[in-house]
């Protein structure tokens, strides 16, 4: 039996972050996983191969639509998608295997199967139980299923089998209009398959910026995808490798059909904690299924820890490594911490949509006095030059103090942009700190800077 300071129960970002950080703070740690590689869903079978399709699809976009454009003469790509699922799974490779570096190099012990807590202090790993001072639960999450929806992984797929299909579907219907649905359902738009989003609320991207949502859909549909929402999904029937979705439109009850080569289910996520032994422990569990936590990331039961999507809060792989280090600093006798209200969200579409903060809606209702400064792409020299001047950069700021509470991109690299306005959230700053900040020229960043003028006196260009 091996004794730890600390076993950590996951290996995906939450949990290879964790384990490092334990170690780096000087605590003998031993990571669990299951799966043959770590990394979790993350960069299994999330946020990393996604993305790499993503990029693949773009580039093909751009070979399609502006290389001609631009004095790029010859016929575009044709698409080899058996060497595009290959590029992918090199991509996964790389960053998997990255981690196995880094957790020899740290000296954290990875034990290989899948872990249950049989009391307090132990975890068991198949037939061994090891013994620790701290254990640190970072499961994971699931797909969410639909009623009436059984998922096969070939004809009806959650985004892991959406992202290992045998071929390029003609037509694919995506269920949920969420991030994972329309980042995957605009991969297969540009190789060429007819996508249909079926969305229950009367929006896409639920929760979001309303004038963004507007936005994105628009942008979207122009791109090919089509919308059908306020639709509540009844049924999807497979038969001879075909798939049936029923749906009713919830504004008169009528019900419709639609046929498709592949569903795509993308109606969320739910925590993962089957098999940890959380009821006989005794492991205090919200109405959704969240391990409950205290300000400090601890459980009720003395020296167990949850971080991640297992708990409350975003589903987000980086809400998990900022939880991940903040509860090893804990467990060291340090202080650990995370800003929940400077949490960005990234779309990695085209354009890319990101957010971080609060919404219009959001102060509306909470009766805040703001103001809005905002800054279309098409006044940025730089995304008229590189065909991305669709979207905008808008920026909240309290209306008497001009703190900056929140903001809302669409548009080339939002993903990144975004952080110059985390960091200045982070700081308690000004919408005028970040107008005042000298910006390079010719950047996107300089959409950011012009619709924190917009907050003053107005932007220059516009």
């Amino acid at each position: 039996m091996a004794s730890y300071d600390v076993i950590v129960i996951g290996s995906g970002p939450g949990g290879y972050v964790c384990a490092i950080r334990c170690a780096q703070l000087g605590l003998k740690t031993a990571c669990v996983e299951g799966r043959d590689t770590l990394g979790g869903t993350c960069l299994n079978v999330g946020c990393i191969p996604s993305k790499a399709l993503l990029h693949a699809s773009h580039q093909l976009h751009e070979a399609e639509h502006n290389f001609a454009k631009m004095g790029l003469k010859g016929k575009a790509p044709s698409v080899d998608w058996k060497q595009m699922l290959t590029y992918k799974s090199e991509v996964i490779g790389q960053n998997t295997q990255g981690i196995e570096f880094l957790f020899k190099k740290n000296k954290i012990d990875w034990l290989k199967g899948w872990g249950s807590i049989p009391e307090a202090g132990k975890v068991k790993v198949g037939d061994e139980v090891h013994e620790a001072k701290n254990i640190i639960i970072a499961s994971g999450s699931d797909v969410a299923t639909l009623p009436g929806v059984e998922i096969d992984e070939k004809i009806v797929v959650s985004s892991t089998g959406a992202l290992e299909l045998p071929k390029i579907p003609k037509k694919m219907v995506v269920i949920g209009a969420g991030v994972i649905g329309l980042e995957l359902g605009s991969v297969y738009s540009r190789l060429g398959t007819e996508v249909q989003v079926v969305e229950f609320l009367d929006t896409i991207t639920p929760g979001m910026d309303a004038e963004v949502q507007r936005t994105f859909q628009k942008l979207l549909t122009k791109q090919g995808l089509s919308f059908t929402l306020g639709a509540a999904v009844q049924s999807v029937e497979t038969n001879k490798n075909k798939a049936k979705v029923t749906y009713k439109l919830k504004k008169d009850d009528s019900e419709h059909t639609i046929d498709a080569d592949v569903v795509l289910v993308s109606t969320g996520r739910k925590p993962y904690t089957d098999g940890l032994g959380l009821d006989a422990l005794g492991v205090k569990m919200s109405p959704r299924g969240q391990i409950e936590t205290d300000a400090h990331w601890a459980t009720n039961v003395k020296g167990i820890y949850a971080i991640g999507d297992c708990i409350a809060g975003p589903m987000l792989a980086h809400k998990a490594e900022d939880e991940g280090m903040a509860v090893a600093e804990v467990v060291a006798g340090k202080h650990g911490h995370v800003n929940y209200d400077v949490i960005p969200g990234v779309i990695y579409t085209h354009p890319e949509v990101a957010n971080v903060g609060k919404t219009e809606e959001q102060l509306k209702e909470e009766g805040r006095a703001y103001k809005a400064g905002k800054f279309s792409f098409m006044g940025n020299g730089r995304a008229k030059a590189n065909f991305a001047a669709d979207g905008f950069v808008k920026i909240l700021a309290d209306k008497t103090t001009d703190r900056i509470l929140g903001a809302h991109i669409i548009g080339p690299m939002a993903g990144d942009l975004i952080h110059e306005i985390c960091v200045a959230m982070e700081f308690g700053a000004s919408a005028q700190d970040l107008a005042l900040t000298c910006h390079a020229h010719p950047t996107y960043s300089e959409a950011v800077r012009e619709a924190a003028l917009a907050c003053g006196d107005g932007p220059i260009h516009s």
